[in-house]
């Protein structure tokens, strides 16, 4: 028995170390973004080139509407260029694409990622080099004066700028729950981490590199879906900085369903797991070498999704109410700090009856994680295509 009971601690005391250390870890930073100044952009003397990527794989549905809206962007009209990368598209898209002033490039893969589509974009227009490469989601769009901001983050020498992608709508409740945490990861490991001097994390989309910088990024990216997280780490791994373009926004379609949900969890956490594979041990020879940037991007492999971690921590909390009282208080503490890490990242004006009802969803997404867990296997294998435009 006495043998039993002392595993019995060191696996409850494990639990609440492994759950305290990320809450700490979410705190540190929500606070770090909250106290912080924005970090400011002097306008540019120089109007750079700028090349706009918009890979899109069967996204006819609001391809079009994306197009026609970068195209109208306050930037002058020869200093930058809109190339859509079509994969899969119909007929019908292409002939509507075609006739608008952008760049069509047309690609195919038997397994498609947008490491690949973005590879063989840089291979038909590299004999046209440009100063700045943007890529966009399918359903991005631009705020006004989005690409001055780039422009004007490129004059103060950075290499790297990632904008501040937001919500574009708020269809469903459940969309505003993903418009919340996507706005909480901004405020976390965008906002937060520029806040201490580290490099803000990249988000797949709203993101602008300089031209040969990002051709050698790309290099050899491989199959992963996950190639904005490659990025990041390369990047990283050099000692470069990321910018944060705070409050100048990309808009970008939230999940409105919890089975597209589903979906787009099992191919974050299957990325999650590849990286958590691929860095584990670099993430610590990095950080003996003096590159902490490294080892904290590494090191939030180790984290669970927010959703799955308020679920466990809550199921913590009633543990130790019925079984475990002697680690009542101090889980308490740790479950306040959470709600607390959380909220902070969430902006202002969002708190009404629609963040109510949002906040109302946690427990179908949590259903949804779980659902999306049994899928990661099929992930890591294959492409899992997240669809947009519907209701």
């Amino acid at each position: 028995m006495d043998v039993l009971y002392i595993l019995l601690n060191i696996v409850l005391y494990a639990v609440l170390i492994y759950l305290g250390i990320q809450v700490f870890y979410l705190l540190f930073y929500s606070i770090a973004g909250k106290i912080a100044r924005k970090e400011t952009f002097v306008e540019a003397q120089k109007l750079r080139k700028i090349r706009i990527f918009i890979p899109g794989y069967k996204e006819d549905a609001v391809i079009i509407s994306t197009a026609k809206d970068a195209i109208e962007q306050d930037y002058p009209k020869d200093k930058y260029e809109v190339v859509i990368i079509a994969d899969s598209f119909s007929e019908a898209t292409l002939a509507t694409l075609n006739a608008l002033p952008i760049k069509v490039i047309e690609v195919s893969f038997e397994k498609s990622t947008k490491g690949k589509a973005l590879e063989k974009a840089v291979e038909a227009t590299k004999h046209e080099p440009v100063d700045i490469v943007l890529i966009l989601d399918a359903d991005n769009h631009m705020s006004a004066g989005f690409l001055h901001a780039v422009n004007n983050a490129f004059e103060k020498g950075y290499e790297v700028v990632q904008g501040h992608r937001t919500a574009k709508d708020f269809k469903t409740p459940f969309a505003m729950l993903d418009a919340c945490t996507e706005e909480i990861n901004n405020h976390i490991f965008r906002r937060g981490h520029v806040a201490v001097g580290l490099p803000s994390a990249l988000i797949g989309s709203g993101m602008a590199f300089q031209w040969d910088f990002f051709v050698s990024l790309l290099h050899n990216i491989g199959d992963t879906s996950g190639e904005d997280k490659e990025m990041e780490y390369r990047i990283i791994r050099q000692g470069k900085d990321i910018a944060f373009l705070d409050g100048r926004f990309v808009y970008d379609e939230k999940v409105a369903k919890t089975d597209v949900f589903s979906k787009q969890r099992s191919r974050w956490m299957a990325m999650q797991l590849e990286f958590f594979e691929k860095y584990f041990v670099e993430g610590w020879v990095q950080l003996f070498r003096g590159n902490v940037a490294f080892f904290d991007k590494v090191f939030q492999t180790y984290l669970l999704p927010r959703v799955m971690l308020v679920a466990v921590v809550c199921l913590w909390l009633v543990l130790t109410i019925v079984f475990f009282r002697a680690f009542l208080y101090v889980t308490i503490g740790m479950f306040f700090a959470l709600v607390l890490a959380l909220l902070l990242g969430i902006p202002g004006k969002w708190y009404n009856k629609k963040l109510f009802m949002a906040l109302l969803q946690i427990p179908s997404a949590l259903f949804s994680m779980l659902k999306a867990m049994l899928h990661i296997g099929e992930a890591r294998k294959k492409f899992i295509h997240t669809p947009h435009g519907e209701s």
